[in-house]
């Protein structure tokens, strides 16, 4: 087994329009030990001073900041796709996805090489804003295409669970999955696009989320306390990529042989109802504008899952 050097991994940061933020994660991440060889801040047009803010850093991190800025919002997906090329590019061997609304905790990044010895693909655990235990859904059934919600929140003696779905909200990956996988396919926008790498992934590779705190967020979400769940508010433009994406994450499905389109019918008639019930108890309107995201977006999802000429993401290495 080869020990984990902490300067073969890049930290990748999306933000858009959101310094205060982006300020706070910049300054975890010198109080970090050990740190990154790089740290990758793929800015998505953001219009307020967040260049001004990133030059400010240079220097202070610890490592070397590559900062790129996109000429239009690409959304989470088309943010994390640009980052993941540019650490693969910059030669990294590991890759920390993560948004702007974090911080790192000081020894996260020791605490993530420690199981690299192990595993390609590694999901921490986050605190959330009110550092109470966040609870991530990292079961999914694949052929309904949503989250298990009952999938055990504990750890046993081996302090890893297995699972089959992705978070960009601290996924920490090796370059060789990631050329096989491919990069995350920018056409999600918003919404399923970790699930979905997190899937491909898992048909390569074991991966597991571990016992590990590495990441609190930053900012405070207004959700529906369940016990150990929680039904976080949405936004209108999430309500549609949650429908419209469907229709993409169908075409994944096929693509290796995991697409049932009854069963995917029943998950989508499922996400549907959940978001209605976020509408009802968690951000207590259900307005026409929120309702007609939901139906436009599966209007939209249908039609990309019955276009022929649709084509996932291509592996960066040919297939041995």
């Amino acid at each position: 087994m080869t020990a984990f050097d902490p300067k073969t991994a890049t930290i990748v940061v999306v933000t858009y329009n959101r310094s205060h933020l982006l300020t706070r994660l910049l300054d975890s991440l010198i109080r970090m030990d050990p740190k990154p060889g790089h740290v990758v801040i793929v800015d998505n047009a953001s219009t307020d001073d967040t260049t001004e803010l990133v030059a400010s850093y240079e220097g202070r991190t610890g490592s070397e900041i590559v900062y790129r800025r996109l000429d239009e919002n690409t959304g989470g997906s088309g943010g994390f796709s640009a980052g993941m090329e540019v650490a693969y590019e910059l030669g990294s061997e590991w890759i920390w996805l993560m948004d702007d609304d974090v911080e790192v905790l000081p020894d996260g990044l020791a605490r993530m090489g420690a199981w690299t010895p192990r595993f390609d693909h590694i999901q921490g655990r986050r605190y959330d804003y009110d550092g109470s235990e966040f609870y991530w859904q990292y079961r999914v059934s694949t052929s309904l295409g949503i989250p298990i919600p009952f999938a055990p929140a504990g750890f046993d003696d081996s302090h890893y669970r297995e699972m089959n779905s992705g978070c960009f909200e601290g996924m920490f990956i090796n370059r060789s999955l990631v050329e096989r996988i491919g990069l995350p396919d920018p056409r999600f926008f918003i919404y399923w696009d970790d699930t979905m790498y997190g899937y491909l992934a898992s048909r390569y590779e074991p991966c597991v989320i571990v016992d590990e705190f590495v990441l609190q967020r930053t900012r405070e979400i207004k959700q529906w306390d369940m016990g150990t769940r929680h039904l976080n508010a949405s936004s209108d433009m999430y309500r549609y990529y949650i429908m419209r994406n469907r229709g993409i994450m169908s075409h994944y499905y096929r693509a290796h042989g995991d697409y049932r389109p009854l069963a995917f019918a029943v998950g989508t008639a499922a996400t549907f109802a959940k978001e209605l019930i976020r509408l009802a108890f968690v951000e207590r309107r259900i307005t026409k504008k929120g309702w007609g995201n939901l139906w436009r977006g599966m209007r939209d999802g249908w039609r990309i899952s019955r276009d022929a000429s649709f084509e996932v993401m291509p592996p960066l290495t040919p297939a041995a």
